[in-house]
């Protein structure tokens, strides 16, 4: 075919609308973009900056007001549970030292109580401060909180019904502190345990017995306490007599006993006040009670009880005085014993020939029968 041919063939072709299809080689070659393309796009990303630059300026600085806000909230609250705390321990140093002072705990005690209230009371604010931060952030950036809200309160009702005597340990923890019920040191009767406490936690309190044992109690479980170890306590002593004994030489050595110890050391601050004789408890056939008593420190009653008693004995044995409990009967008194108690009484079956006797001996065999 001639050149000319060739060329009237394409210019048919084109004539027609048609082209010839490419070569498998120049469809492989990769478009270059050109510096137009380029310009284009750079274009399009300006305009895209230049539409939404207004909402992410919004949005930032609604974000940082938020933290400001919520950063400046923070400390002011925490600055007044503070100067609370503070304020606290000094009425506790102001009350140190007088009347008033020996009726409440000591400033140690008061001081560590403070302590311990202020740092639940500001974890829990931090806790809501920033927690109603986060979501208002996270709704400034128009997240859908709605689920998230559906999410956590169902989540916080499964973990409260599954945890519910967590919750109720920790919240009677925070009120046992908040109404300084008992303290580290303090001698109570929890009911399910009694001892001196040792710690005291928000959900277990730690008690060491008597014996050297150690309770942990949950505070949820605490339904009564009673604290040996606030205010004041007060010593009983009873002292059992003979009927026949001097009233009032009894009260006079009673006293005079209560007084000396008084003066003693280290009694003389132990005792808060004199050694009282209540008098007659009760008066029985073969004893008479009398009650004697003193206001002590708390938690020294018992130490107080056991020293009485050691003293108010010794004087009574100086007095020739004998105590007595369950007496026994005197041998002036006692009946002559009846030789004959310890017999038993004579029985029917004792005798042989007696109709009982007889009739629960045993039947003589039959002889024996041959055939």
């Amino acid at each position: 075919m001639s050149l000319s041919a060739v060329s009237a063939v394409s210019a048919v072709l084109l004539a027609a609308g048609t082209s010839p299809s490419p070569s498998p080689s120049e469809s492989e070659i990769p478009q270059v973009p050109t510096f137009q393309d380029a310009q284009e796009s750079a274009t399009n990303a300006a305009g895209w900056v230049e539409q939404n630059w207004s909402t992410w300026l919004a949005i930032g600085l609604r974000v940082m007001l938020i933290l400001v806000i919520a950063g400046v909230l923070r400390a002011v609250v925490r600055r007044a549970i503070t100067k609370l705390i503070d304020r606290m321990n000094r009425t506790a140093h102001a009350v140190d030292g007088t009347a008033l002072g020996g009726l409440l705990v000591n400033v140690e005690r008061r001081r560590q109580r403070s302590q311990a209230i202020g740092s639940v009371l500001r974890s829990v604010a931090s806790f809501a401060i920033m927690g109603t931060a986060a979501l208002m952030i996270l709704s400034a950036f128009q997240i859908n909180l709605a689920p998230l809200l559906a999410s956590a309160g169902v989540a916080g009702v499964a973990i409260g019904f599954g945890a519910r005597n967590l919750v109720t340990d920790f919240l009677s923890g925070v009120f046992m502190i908040l109404e300084d019920q008992y303290g580290v040191g303090d001698s109570i009767d929890a009911g399910v345990a009694s001892g001196e406490v040792i710690e005291v936690g928000l959900r277990v309190t730690k008690l060491r017995g008597e014996n050297g044992a150690i309770w942990y109690v949950r505070n949820g479980e605490v339904k009564r306490i009673g604290n040996l170890s606030q205010g004041w306590s007060t010593a009983h002593v009873e002292v059992s007599l003979r009927p026949s004994e001097d009233l009032d030489r009894i009260r006079a050595i009673l006293v005079e006993t209560g007084a000396t110890m008084t003066e003693d050391e280290p009694w003389n601050e132990t005792l808060w006040g004199p050694v009282e004789v209540l008098g007659l408890d009760s008066v029985l056939q073969d004893a008479m009670i009398m009650h004697v008593s003193a206001k002590t420190m708390p938690g020294k009653a018992l130490s107080v009880e056991r020293e009485l008693r050691w003293r108010i004995k010794r004087a009574l044995d100086a007095a020739d005085i004998p105590i007595v409990g369950g007496l026994p009967v005197p041998a002036d008194e006692a009946e002559s014993a009846d030789p004959a108690a310890g017999v038993a009484a004579p029985s029917a079956y004792a005798s042989s020939t007696s109709p009982q006797s007889v009739a629960a001996s045993p039947l003589t065999p039959p002889a024996n029968v041959t055939k």
